[in-house]
């Protein structure tokens, strides 16, 4: 699966934006997929997932830090994974990644999903 993350961009604090990651070469419902965030000097964290749960059932799921104010949603027929980030704040600021796997129950860790998109840069200002 190839993954292609979008939607890069400078907003100020109290601003929205939403990335896009547009899935080819696999079948996007069969996979969880997630966002993760890498800030300068610091490690890869997970962001937010939504999980395959059946054939025709997702989960979403958190970092307690984005609940409320960040909203990850998937468009199989589109093959797209999106991430609606609203009200940010400089902390944010990172660079994202979305990610595909297969791993059961709901992975949180870099190392349970096996495809990578090529990251997108948010910049928040203050």
């Amino acid at each position: 699966v190839l993954l292609q993350a979008s939607g890069r961009g400078l907003v100020q604090a109290g601003g929205s934006l939403r990335l896009s990651c547009a899935a080819s070469g696999g079948t996007l419902s069969d996979y969880h997929m997630a966002w993760f965030r890498q800030a300068p000097g610091k490690e890869r964290e997970f962001v937010a997932a939504v999980s395959r749960t059946g054939d025709y059932t997702y989960d979403r799921y958190y970092i307690e830090s984005v609940k409320g104010r960040f909203t990850i949603s998937r468009d199989n027929a589109k093959a797209t994974v999106y991430l609606q980030m609203s009200s940010l704040k400089p902390e944010d600021a990172a660079v994202y990644y979305c990610a595909a796997g297969t791993r059961r129950g709901k992975p949180t860790l870099s190392r349970e999903f096996d495809y990578w998109g090529q990251g997108t840069q948010v910049t928040v200002s203050s």
